[in-house]
């Protein structure tokens, strides 16, 4: 199987893991874990601790949204939030190009741009919590805490 983790886009995501804390490793999975429920299998852990990172396109920028693997997003309640109308899902060509991640690798950290993000809290339940970073095949484990202070985002209720 191929090494990746000299793939660029990996290679931002381990960076980042490193300067903030160098115990947390991407794990590189025989198994893909494009979806919740692959990644879920692949890890043997819950769908709910698998961290979904789903970007939104508002009215002049964009929004990264982490959510549980066993939830759904609630574009009324970002609507709501932001208190704004036009908050549509970003197509792959936009996530590619905003996050420099294809979608089933998009990770909550090492982007192109600066992103603001938001949080699902439900995420909370959980001890560990499994994100992409940066391949399909690519994970780490973080712990809420870490998380949100490894991407500065913003803990709310963004689930239906």
């Amino acid at each position: 199987m191929e090494d990746l983790l000299n793939k660029e886009s990996v290679k931002r995501v381990v960076k980042v893991l490193n300067d903030f804390d160098q115990s947390i490793k991407v794990k590189n999975l025989d198994t893909s874990a494009r979806t919740a429920k692959d990644a879920a299998e692949s890890l043997k852990t819950e769908i709910g601790s698998i961290v979904k990172s789903l970007l939104l396109r508002r009215q002049s920028s964009f929004l990264l949204c982490l959510v549980a693997g066993d939830k759904r997003c609630s574009l009324n309640k970002i609507k709501k939030l932001l208190n704004e109308k036009n908050v549509s899902m970003a197509n792959a060509d936009q996530v590619k190009e905003i996050t420099g991640f294809t979608i089933g690798g998009v990770s909550p950290v090492g982007h192109l741009n600066k992103i603001d993000i938001f949080i699902d809290n439900s995420l909370e339940r959980f001890n560990s919590l499994f994100a992409a970073a940066g391949h399909p095949n690519c994970v780490f484990e973080i712990d809420f805490k870490n998380l949100q202070k490894i991407t500065n985002g913003s803990i709310k209720e963004i689930t239906e």
